[in-house]
């Protein structure tokens, strides 16, 4: 097997504070010994008793484009659209604030830089087309859960996705995540070759970001640590 050429490595602040969610990538392959890399590391990702709940399908060439074409069509179809939904609920069924005032931000940030006007409701639906082509990345990732698996295995699934992304952007790579694809579930696992018993949680673009994107230069804003911390030091009587 090829050995990996040698990667700038970031350190951990720097590759957790750079990561972004990218939106537009360059058409420079990933290595396959790289994104196994990258996996490889990830997958020290902790779990609930060592279960390692993760699964892991990766597209590329043909068949990434195969399954964009599916999708899209689905998407494009407003009766197809509205036949397909997802299994899990990712977002709450009643927004509130901050959370529904952070939605929107990042939102209207996105469509600011992409010059898309609040009315123009058909380049909206042509940028989260985008979503379906994986942006542009070179390699598309489908991510999978056993149904058997609790709450807490989603949870750590979670730390898990957070490892490949954190550890992609350590080697110089970029990525995003992509709950997109959801929807699209009923496609998306006998295109992928996964099993009944697995679920879709989400997907991700992967690859090297276009530095000359005017979406890549959007940074979402974090709250201070101030905001969501409570230090608890004594015992109240």
């Amino acid at each position: 097997m090829s050995q990996v050429p040698p990667v700038p490595v970031l350190d951990v602040e720097a590759a957790i504070t750079s990561r972004r969610s990218i939106r537009a990538f360059l058409p420079k392959p990933v290595p396959r010994e790289l994104l196994e890399r990258v996996l490889s590391v990830a997958a020290r990702a902790p779990s609930g008793t060592n279960t390692q709940p993760w699964n892991v399908y990766v597209l590329t060439g043909a068949a990434k484009e195969a399954l964009s074409q599916r999708i899209l069509a689905a998407y494009d179809d407003p009766e197809q659209r509205a036949a397909h939904t997802e299994e899990y609920d990712y977002y709450p069924a009643e927004w509130k604030s901050p959370f529904i005032d952070r939605r929107r931000k990042v939102g209207w940030d996105l469509y600011g830089l992409l010059d898309i006007a609040k009315t123009d409701k058909a380049r909206m639906h042509l940028q989260h087309a985008r979503n379906y082509r994986f942006f542009d990345a070179p390699v598309g990732l489908m991510f999978t859960i056993d149904r058997i698996m609790g709450q807490g295995s989603w949870l750590d699934f979670g730390m898990f996705l957070q490892s490949v992304m954190v550890t992609a952007r350590g080697f110089g790579l970029d990525t995003c995540p992509q709950a997109a694809w959801t929807p699209f579930h009923r496609i998306i696992m006998p295109a992928i070759g996964a099993p009944a018993n697995e679920q879709l949680v989400c997907g991700m673009a992967l690859g090297y970001r276009d530095p000359d994107a005017i979406e890549n230069t959007l940074v979402t804003e974090r709250e201070p640590v101030a905001s969501f911390v409570k230090y608890v030091e004594g015992v109240s009587p």
